[in-house]
């Protein structure tokens, strides 16, 4: 079992950036792939971006060029780096680990406003 917390959000102005992180609660090593999503009131929960434990990353086509995700195996947390940032970023963002073979796990979020 494994706890993550994210944090970071905020309101950011159109066009700021914004650093979030998931922090777990024991190591990160074994966790296979881990992920941001996130859910806009009203709307279905999103895929943001993915990375495994190689390092190799997955983008949804709203925040490619835009976003970028990483991972610190040392420091135990995943992070999500969100320039040039737009009101349609506006949502609760989730990160979620899963462990192949193993468990999912996921946090309760962090919120991203994005206004003027």
């Amino acid at each position: 079992q494994v706890l993550l917390v994210e944090s970071g959000g905020g309101l950011v102005q159109p066009g700021g950036s914004l650093r979030l992180s998931c922090a777990a609660s024991r190591s990160i090593f074994s966790i296979n792939i881990m992920r941001w999503y996130r859910q806009a009131p009203g709307n279905q929960r999103e895929f943001i971006a993915a990375i495994t434990s190689g390092g190799t990353t997955n983008y949804a086509d709203s925040v490619k060029g835009r976003f970028t995700i990483s991972r610190d195996n040392a420091k135990n947390t995943m992070y999500l780096q969100m320039n040039n940032v737009k009101p349609e970023d506006t949502a609760v963002y989730l990160c979620n680990g899963q462990e192949i073979p193993g468990g999912t796990y996921w946090g309760k979020g962090t919120l991203v406003t994005v206004s003027s």
